[in-house]
């Protein structure tokens, strides 16, 4: 979770550095307010392309799912109700607000909304928390398998003839992140190695040091037997 933010009851995962966590820092002092008008749009695309993912969310219209991007400086609530559906975003949840939370990086979060990563193994590798009442959670992932979403086409649909070159712009931009992201990735790893390598190196020092004095510990138990 990003320094600074707190929701109550929140498990501590740390954010992967990536550009998105890059993306959160610019974020942070920004008001959610001025956010807003950007899920609202994307709930507006929801609701026309794949009305029934909504639907088959009925039976829990009355309950409130946090989701939870790690890397992000702000948690999204949705509000699944068919007639009247939500997506609110906030600098900070109360515990008591929501009955399901789903925390993870936003990565993780998109790839699992477009049924593109398998969300048991994710969970079982601790890439993705889920705390609350699993049942909505359960029912949300299996309303979303199978609508095929695809969130850049999704959200270009709204620009009309302008909508295929800008899908090309964006999955350009989004295979350009990903490389920024490797490249960021390889350079953590290089900065970080020397470090690593001297903690090895200690570890297998204290072990030898360990090692040596048990041995001195067993030599004089049995001189003074």
């Amino acid at each position: 979770m990003m320094e600074g933010q707190f929701r109550p009851g929140a498990k501590p995962m740390t954010p992967p550095f990536s550009p998105v966590l890059l993306l959160g820092l610019a974020l942070k002092p920004l008001r959610p307010a001025l956010l807003q008008p950007i899920f609202d749009a994307m709930l507006r695309v929801v609701r026309k392309r794949h009305p029934d993912i909504l639907e088959r969310m009925e039976p829990f219209k009355d309950k409130t799912v946090c989701i939870d991007p790690v890397d992000l400086p702000f948690a999204i609530l949705l509000e699944p109700n068919p007639d009247d559906p939500r997506l609110t975003v906030r600098r900070f949840v109360d515990a008591d607000e929501v009955h399901a939370t789903i925390r993870g990086p936003l990565e993780t979060l998109i790839a699992l909304s477009e049924g593109k990563v398998d969300g048991d193994a994710l969970f079982f590798s601790r890439q993705l928390i889920i705390e609350g009442d699993t049942e909505v959670v359960v029912a949300l992932r299996n309303a979303i398998d199978g609508a095929g979403i695809d969130l850049m086409e999704d959200l270009t649909s709204v620009l009309g003839p302008f909508a295929r070159p800008a899908k090309r712009m964006a999955d350009a931009a989004l295979e350009a992140a990903g490389h920024v992201r490797a490249n960021v990735e390889a350079l953590r790893q290089a900065l970080i190695a020397p470090a690593l390598q001297n903690a090895a190196s200690r570890d297998a020092r204290l072990a030898e040091l360990e090692a040596e004095v048990k041995s001195l510990r067993k030599a004089n138990r049995r001189g003074h037997a």
